[in-house]
């Protein structure tokens, strides 16, 4: 038997060499294509109502898991 069928949990976390991710960057391109996609018209207008969900949806998420930008004025800076 080997490590990885003794411990499940370990598999689980750790995706497969080869499968399918999916990151932030990835959800961040999504929402700039739909913005677009929306602004140059390739939508109908029947279809708004639904892709405006999707895209409030996709955008409070990426709000909550990527922290606000603070100004480079309000950083602290470093002496050395």
């Amino acid at each position: 038997m080997t490590d990885e069928a003794k411990k499940p949990e370990a598999a689980a976390q750790e995706p497969a060499a080869g499968s399918p991710e999916l990151t932030i960057n990835d959800l961040n391109a999504l929402r700039t294509i739909i913005d677009v996609a929306t602004t140059r018209g390739a939508f109908k207008a029947s279809e708004m109502e639904s892709i405006g969900k999707v895209y409030n949806r996709l955008n409070t998420f990426l709000e909550s898991v990527v922290p606000p930008q603070q100004p480079a004025a309000a950083q602290p800076q470093k002496q050395g």
